[in-house]
């Protein structure tokens, strides 16, 4: 049995999305938008460096597509880490 026009591909995904999202968009969703969207923006540019797309970043979700699963890895480290996000929001997100 031929399989004609199928081609398989292998990648690792990273899915992200903002805890207390509902709660924060009651608070103050003027707020949390713009924070989203800053957010959203560096994590872009961090899933660039690490050889990743983002695919989709519909509402408080964020998915990116990497052809390698070191560099998904990578890319979530970084984002994680207090020294890329904090002088961005002056804030340490990570709890």
């Amino acid at each position: 049995m031929a399989e004609e026009g199928f081609k398989r591909k292998l990648t690792a995904t990273l899915s992200a999305d903002v805890e207390g999202y509902s709660r924060l968009m009651g608070d103050d969703e003027e707020a949390t938008v713009r924070t989203l969207t800053s957010y959203r923006e560096v994590m872009t540019t961090l899933i660039k460096q690490h050889n990743g797309r983002v695919i989709d970043s519909l509402g408080d979700n964020l998915l990116a597509e990497f052809v390698s699963i070191v560099d998904a890895v990578q890319s979530a480290l970084s984002q994680n880490s207090v020294s890329t996000i904090q002088p961005v929001f002056g804030f340490n997100p990570v709890h």
